[in-house]
């Protein structure tokens, strides 16, 4: 009885197994549609390649036809074509580069991005592994990889760099290695915003000086850690690059950093955020513990921070209550005064123009100067070195607009409009909303939705029922 009973009740849990494994349609369809919808994805990124290279070669028509010079035709194309997607104005003249590539010598990358057998960053690739190359021998090496063909079907992005990168070095290998050379010119250091507080500060070294420098921070971390030094090895490495780049073991050094907070915050315990210029918005707390030494959380040992002195100038920003607007200050100097620019920096924190997160590098009359403009707080705006000269280039335009906060209203060579609002500083509560302006849920959707939860809750429900069944 007993083999017959386990042999009736092996049943069940084999029709089991094969129902988990048996394919679902709604799944399949689902699969299917993002596939699909993948497909149009790259075939919308061809098509805008073909409209951004048709419009780059409109607006250098039109410049040459009002007197621009040769040398300058193009000026701000790359500008416009990053306002409308949402860019950067360095990724949109990347994403310009690209397009002039794959349209005028790269036929068969922009074939197989346009049926979606490579993605824009695929294509991307194909493009920079190519640049050095001249039209003639990247065409060449477009045609001998022929990716609509299906050559790179199934490989992953390092085995296209290594394709393309063995293709044109076939092709050309001189400029292959001149490129190699100018690359250690553009050796530089750069900051990004990293979760929790942290940054990602990044070197990009020629290969031995970098080799050399991981190479002396492994081996000092690890003689530290022979001694008994309780920090990991990755610890020991950035406490020991922090050290000998400030010279101080925290790394706190004579430079002003500008920590914005709220009078609660910094006096009251407030939980408000706090924001710091470079970085942005940081937890109260950690602001707070960034003003005494022996709390601050970057400090490798508690223990040293103890006999140092910061010295922290307390320095008082009006915000207009509601709106948190900066409250006005004027000049009558052409130049911004080192007060002016200060509050300028602090209101903008980042390059005005729409999409670009670039440090500010130019303090810009927005009507300029020379047309009327004033050199005060409403008329100043902090933008990168590159939107300052696209500013001046013939056809754009940029006014100051009332509102709650700093705005500022900027109009495109094509008459498009854009714009853009000073970030709020710390303590600036978000505006409500009016409830007739909470966006509506359709009732089609609001079924989807229920048939979703329903599914899911049905799929929870079997799985116990399973998972008890297989306990038993």
């Amino acid at each position: 009885m007993a083999p017959a009973a386990a042999g009736r009740g092996a049943v069940p849990g084999v029709a089991r197994s094969r129902a988990a494994v048996r394919p679902c349609a709604e799944g399949a369809s689902l699969i299917a549609e993002i596939r699909a919808l993948e497909d149009r994805k790259s075939a919308l990124s061809a098509r805008q390649a073909r409209l951004a290279v048709d419009f780059d070669l409109l607006q250098r028509r039109e410049q040459a036809e009002t007197g621009m010079p040769a040398a300058e035709l193009g000026a701000g194309v790359a500008a416009q074509l990053a306002l409308a997607r949402r860019e950067s104005p360095a990724r949109g003249g990347r994403l310009l580069g690209l397009a002039k590539a794959l349209v005028t010598e790269m036929p068969h990358t922009l074939a197989a991005l346009d049926t979606g057998q490579l993605n824009e960053w695929r294509a991307t690739l194909l493009v920079r592994e190519t640049a050095c190359l001249s039209a003639a021998d990247r065409c060449a090496v477009d045609a001998d990889l022929a990716p609509d063909t299906g050559t790179f079907d199934g490989t992953g992005d390092r085995k296209i760099i290594a394709a393309a990168r063995a293709a044109a070095y076939r092709r050309d290998p001189r400029s292959v290695t001149q490129r190699a050379g100018h690359a250690a010119t553009e050796r530089h250091v750069s900051l990004r915003p990293a979760p929790d507080t942290m940054c990602y500060l990044t070197a990009l070294l020629p290969v031995a000086a970098g080799v050399a420098v991981h190479t002396a921070l492994t081996r000092h971390a690890d003689a530290l850690r022979a001694t008994g030094d309780p920090r990991t090895r990755g610890q020991l490495m950035a406490d020991t690059l922090v050290e000998r780049t400030t010279g101080t073991p925290g790394g706190i050094t004579g430079i002003e950093i500008q920590l914005i907070m709220t009078d609660r915050t910094l006096f009251q315990g407030d939980s408000e955020p706090a924001r710091l210029p470079g970085y942005g918005i940081i937890p109260a707390g950690h602001a707070r513990a960034l003003l005494v030494p022996d709390q601050n959380p970057n400090q490798a040992d508690p223990d040293e921070g103890q006999d140092q002195a910061l010295n922290v100038w307390l320095r008082r920003l009006y915000t207009a209550p509601g709106s948190g607007e900066l409250t006005a200050m004027d000049s009558r100097a052409r130049l911004f005064p080192p007060g002016l620019r200060r509050f300028v920096h602090l209101r903008d924190d980042t390059c005005r123009t729409p999409y670009c997160d670039a440090p500010i590098r130019h303090l810009d009359h927005i009507i300029p100067w020379h047309h009327g403009g004033t050199t005060d707080q409403n008329n100043g705006a902090g933008l990168c070195e590159a939107c300052n000269h696209t500013k001046e280039t013939p056809g754009w335009n940029a006014q100051p607009r009332p509102g709650p906060r700093h705005t500022l209203h900027i109009t495109t060579p094509t008459g498009h409009t854009y714009q853009s609002k000073a970030p709020p500083l710390p303590g600036t509560k978000p505006a409500e909303v009016p409830p007739e302006r909470h966006a509506k849920i359709p009732s089609r959707q609001r079924r989807e939705l229920r048939h979703v939860a329903k599914v899911l809750r049905r799929t929870r429900s079997r799985g116990a029922a399973d998972a008890a069944a297989a306990a038993a």
